[in-house]
């Protein structure tokens, strides 16, 4: 019998697969042995490195980002895939709506260089009590219209609370201003252009659904401190914030983290996937003391996580570089409910502090996969089995962040391979 996902038909053999490869993850998960170690397949212009195209393409070409994300999926086979069209495919959306805190391939860099993410103040120190009143006129009149040119002229509309009665008859005047109307004309051209490329999203999803490929994540979101440091203060804001704002930067994070909630737990019951993919990008040990996390970084995430596991979902924060202080700290969280993806972390201390806790996933080194070897990608793959996978650690294996753009396909190959030759 054949069933069809969307209007791909999905044989019993596919379901069968497709079924298999997700209770692997989710029997990690739970901290249960599976039939074997998964494999997943996370990346963002690897793709493009495979399939013989250019960065550019991936990102704008719709048809040609689906076809050689489709083959790599085919080719390799992993147990779960990250939404790699939805990961690349934005340049035209992005293009439209003037985004500002992104250079991508075509657009501010080359054709073949990846993203590169513009640090900048995006919100004053002195604007935090803005931001507390009332975020969404923050937005709306001040942040927008610094991050996307599409919004340049909402810095016009009116101050929405305390509209009532004739008040908001005479409120809504300013939305007749040409600049507000221009705006509002170029939202719509962007949205247009996202929703084409949601579109191709979910084709290329129901597509490797029918072939027997879940998705490994349905949505991403973001740490409550990342979320301010990284969009809102930059780098060097934040990091003054620690001594000058102390008090109000807290207050600010406790705020985030009830609207990230909200919005992430919205989003991935609408995705319909209860794995959310969460990077994590300032709670590495280099950059703070273990005080500081344990004050500003960690309270407001867990909160976070508590709150997306309380609603059936499972967080999959990807702790980068190298957290091995923070491991005793983020141990705090119920046991079988989170996937931890390390990049650097060795895994072998990882598996020995939080084995009991929670899933864990990756780590092969870039490095290696980049400019090693084939047999020494076996080798590395071969070491995680046996330390951490045979030793009874729920293992999802992965690179340290998905596999690089500049990865030779025989190395992937290697990686894919020697999974299953040692842990199948």
């Amino acid at each position: 019998m054949t069933a069809t996902i969307g209007p791909y038909p999905q044989s019993e053999a596919a379901k069968a697969a497709y079924d298999a490869r997700l209770a692997r993850i989710l029997a990690c998960v739970r901290l249960e042995q599976p039939d074997r170690m998964p494999v997943a397949m996370q990346s963002f212009f690897w793709p493009a490195t495979y399939g013989g195209i250019s960065y550019k393409d991936l990102m704008y070409d719709y048809e040609a980002c689906k076809r050689v994300c489709l083959d790599a999926v085919l080719d390799f086979e992993p147990d779960a895939v990250f939404p790699l069209v939805m990961g690349t495919a934005a340049g035209r959306a992005l293009e439209k709506l003037d985004f500002k805190q992104l250079q991508w391939p075509g657009h501010g860099v080359g054709d073949m260089q990846p993203f590169q993410y513009l640090d900048r103040e995006y919100m004053s120190a002195e604007e935090y009590d803005d931001f507390l009143f009332d975020p969404t006129g923050f937005y709306i009149h001040k942040y927008l219209p610094r991050v996307g040119g599409a919004f340049e002229g909402f810095d016009k509309l009116p101050v929405f609370p305390g509209m009532h009665y004739f008040r908001l008859v005479a409120g809504i005047r300013n939305f007749a201003l040409p600049e507000v109307r221009a705006s509002f004309e170029r939202i719509v051209a962007a949205a247009e252009e996202s929703a084409t490329m949601f579109g191709h999203h979910v084709d290329w999803t129901q597509r490797i659904a029918a072939a027997g490929f879940p998705l490994v994540n349905g949505v991403n979101s973001v740490s409550p401190y990342d979320f301010i440091a990284d969009y809102f203060r930059g780098a060097t804001g934040m990091m003054k914030d620690l001594y000058r704002h102390r008090e109000k930067l807290k207050l600010v994070l406790d705020k985030a983290a009830v609207f990230l909630t909200r919005m992430t737990i919205a989003n991935a019951k609408a995705a319909k996937h209860p794995i959310v993919f969460i990077p994590i990008h300032w709670a590495p040990d280099a950059f703070m003391s273990p005080k500081q996390f344990e004050e500003f970084w960690w309270p407001p995430f867990r909160r976070m996580m508590l709150g997306l596991i309380e609603a059936d979902l499972v967080p999959m924060p990807l702790w980068e570089s190298d957290c091995t202080k923070r491991l005793e700290v983020i141990k705090d969280i119920p046991a079988g409910k989170c996937i931890y993806w390390f990049e650097r972390t060795d895994m072998v201390k990882a598996f020995e502090v939080l084995g009991d806790r929670v899933a864990l996933r990756g780590n092969l080194s870039p490095s290696l996969l980049t400019t090693g070897k084939p047999d020494e990608v076996d080798a590395a793959v071969k070491r995680l089995v046996d330390e951490v996978w045979r030793k009874g650690g729920k293992l999802i294996l992965d690179g340290a962040f998905g596999i690089p753009d500049e990865t030779p396909t025989p190395n992937v190959r290697a990686m894919f391979d020697a999974a299953r030759k040692y842990a199948g």
